[in-house]
């Protein structure tokens, strides 16, 4: 699955749409997350969990909804850093999205992991 954002960043997101589901399940602010170091991520994940209390309650439920244990879903940071992996790897390469003049449109993650 490949995200094609407004601001003109494209990327890949899973390998198919039950890992994008686990995604979105265990960190629906993924899309917060280029180019932040772990304690920022933490503070975007903080403020999510303070507007929506219940987070991990409601995750829980639609991930039974869907057939899926919560028990089973990865951990915020492993399916970040699986997003970060994708982005950089050769599955971006291979996804690459060019915009309307020709150009590829920006990476999600850019430049090398840290």
């Amino acid at each position: 699955m490949v995200y094609v954002s407004l601001d003109g960043e494209a990327g890949p997101l899973a390998l198919g749409l039950p890992e994008s589901v686990r995604l979105c399940l265990v960190a629906p602010w993924w899309r917060d997350t280029p180019g932040r170091t772990a304690g920022e991520l933490q503070a975007v994940a903080d403020e999510y969990r303070e507007d929506i209390p219940d987070l991990d309650r409601r995750r829980d439920r639609a991930a039974r909804a869907l057939g899926l244990d919560p028990a089973g879903l990865p951990s915020e940071a492993a399916a970040l850093a699986r997003l970060v992996e994708l982005s950089r790897g050769p599955v971006a390469a291979a996804c690459l999205v060019v915009g309307y003049e020709g150009d590829p449109l920006h990476p999600l993650f850019a430049g090398t992991p840290s």
